[in-house]
């Protein structure tokens, strides 16, 4: 952790890099009577933004952690104020819900103060867990959180987007070397027919295990913290569904990613009683990570998979497929 302690101001700001000035001069300014940032860690494993984790001390001795999340890559910083006011919005929202999601500070979402557009938070307990060890166990928890945030009651008029697609089927990119094309075309077939009827629903709509933090409590793992809300939308529980179950494909293997929508409706989730449906919304999940899931395996790795290659991620994907098609199709 880079504190202030044994170093100037100015040695720092450039410890923390060229992008931090102007951000933590705005960030002090949102802080209490006496308040100032003692310390600031970059947090791992984040892909969209940076993630930064400041330790604030106050008078008496007190303090209190933040969290500052910041888009600096191009893409992300033209979709920035659409996207950080949504998460200021939804966290403002979950507040009262039980749902454990930090509490919203402070907001610079087009980067008019900052480096870059900003969103300050409160620091929520307990970390990321992607090994193997307690995956089975930590799933069940997944499952059950994830119908406690399809059961959220938006507030009239607050009703989130419309759900987007992040996958098409004329945009698919498939792997160069599969020995089995058949599948990769029969899963772009699925996604070509127009969305089915559903039931719109409170979506997170990017849950998965990066997504979600847990603790120990007495010997008891239990989730304590969901975090990024900025793809909050409404549509399909299927949706939600099939997102977490791509990703704890790609962790644990395609028999995991299988389960899960099972422990979702052991946990009183309702999914679609079509299966041509539900295989649609898996179909249209899965096929965004084409292909070799990448965008996940990156932070992934950094957070300590790094047996997680793009290789082994490609084979578990294609795997998942003609899983999914056995069952669904």
């Amino acid at each position: 952790m880079d504190g202030d302690t044994g170093k100037g101001q100015e040695q720092q700001d450039r410890d923390e890099g060229q992008d931090w000035a102007a951000t933590r001069a705005w960030v002090e300014k949102q802080l209490g009577a006496g308040e100032r940032i003692e310390a600031v860690e970059r947090l791992r494993g984040g892909w969209t933004s940076s993630m930064r984790r400041l330790r604030v001390a106050g008078p008496g001795g007190n303090g209190r952690d933040l969290v500052l999340r910041s888009f600096a890559k191009p893409f992300y910083v033209r979709h920035a104020p659409a996207m950080l006011a949504r998460e200021a919005d939804i966290l403002t929202m979950l507040g009262p819900t039980g749902v454990p999601a930090a509490e919203f500070h402070a907001l610079d979402a087009s980067g008019e103060h900052c480096d870059h557009p900003s969103l300050l938070m409160t620091l929520l307990p307990g970390s990321v867990r992607l090994g193997e060890d307690g995956a089975d166990r930590r799933a069940g928890l997944l499952a059950r959180q994830l119908v406690r945030i399809h059961q959220v009651q938006v507030p009239e008029g607050g009703r989130p987007r419309a759900y987007q697609a992040w996958a098409s089927p004329d945009h698919v990119r498939l792997p160069a070397d599969t020995d089995r094309p058949e599948v990769w075309r029969r899963a772009v077939d699925v996604i070509r027919r127009d969305p089915p009827g559903h039931q719109g629903c409170f979506l997170h709509r990017d849950f998965h295990p990066g997504n979600v933090l847990f603790t120990n409590d007495a010997d008891a793992t239990r989730i304590s913290g969901v975090v990024d809300w900025v793809e909050t939308s409404w549509g399909p529980a299927d949706l939600d569904v099939a997102h977490c179950c791509t990703a704890l494909a790609l962790l644990h293997g395609p028999e995991a990613g299988m389960r899960f929508a099972d422990r979702y409706t052991a946990a009183g989730g309702r999914l679609s009683q079509d299966p041509a449906a539900h295989l649609y919304w898996r179909m249209l999940d899965a096929l965004a990570f084409a292909p070799d899931a990448e965008k996940v395996g990156v932070p992934w790795r950094e957070l300590g998979r790094t047996d997680l290659t793009g290789a082994v991620l490609a084979r578990r994907l294609e795997v998942y497929l003609l899983a999914l098609l056995h069952r669904y199709g």
